[in-house]
């Protein structure tokens, strides 16, 4: 599926980063391969929380610097496969995102389903798991940290929240990251807000779970990304706040 002249479904960004965090971006990109004709969609759907976690790649970027963290993001739109869904979920491969038809998802051959997951979903999670063995044999400790953006308004409710943590309440962790943003935030800072973390997300369990890491799932409001000066104000907010949170 995946041409010579497309990119790689994976980026990492500070790879030797020295902290215990390793941040990961499953929704960081909008890429689609060449090959799938833009899944027949326009550019400025491509644009829309749909298709990526908007600001994500910047933030993880600018986090990763600020904490010496390493970033792990996946390139390719969430339309073309969804890496934080069970391949065998129903929305790996979403028909319709938010009431959005998508046409190069219709009817999926059963080998182009797999095509996917061979060149985008696996070595996504590949990588993921060879950074996490390297530390392993290397004795370090590590931390999960799952950055997702969410838009400020979803069928016509306005969310309130700023910031939000999903847990599963296993987490300590994301009980601390969680106490800290409502210190800092009050109730802007959201408790499984605007999701709870269920069996639909699979990238923390599939990593954290067997090896016992503790994790953090945070979910970061779209229009304080929206440009740089957010994208640092956010890094900063944060990065202050994971480094107590994680210590």
């Amino acid at each position: 599926m995946l041409g010579c002249d497309d990119p790689s479904p994976v980026l990492v960004t500070n790879p030797g980063g020295r902290s215990a965090f390793l941040l990961l971006g499953d929704h960081a990109g909008r890429l689609i391969p060449a090959g799938l004709d833009g899944l027949g969609l326009d550019a400025a759907t491509m644009e829309l929380h749909i298709a990526l976690d908007i600001g994500i790649s910047r933030l993880g970027k600018r986090l990763a610097a600020m904490l010496d963290a390493g970033f792990i993001e996946q390139t390719y739109s969430r339309l073309v496969i969804d890496c934080n869904r069970d391949p065998d979920h129903a929305g790996s491969i979403p028909e319709i995102s938010d009431r959005v038809p998508i046409p190069g998802n219709v009817a999926l051959a059963p080998e182009a389903a797999e095509a996917r997951r061979a060149e985008i979903l696996r070595p996504y999670h590949a990588a993921i798991a060879a950074e996490l063995d390297r530390r392993a044999a290397a004795g370090q400790v590590v931390q999960l940290v799952s950055l997702h953006s969410f838009t400020p308004v979803m069928q016509g409710f306005v969310r309130p929240w700023r910031l939000g943590v999903l847990h599963r309440e296993d987490s300590a962790l994301s009980s601390r990251m969680l106490a800290l943003l409502t210190e800092a935030l009050g109730d802007e800072a959201g408790d499984n807000q605007p999701y709870r973390m269920d069996a639909q997300d699979y990238t923390v369990p599939l990593h954290a779970d067997a090896r016992g890491l503790d994790y953090l799932e945070l979910e970061v409001r779209q229009d304080l990304l929206a440009d740089e000066a957010g994208v640092e104000a956010m890094a900063v907010l944060i990065g202050g706040l994971l480094t107590r949170a994680g210590s």
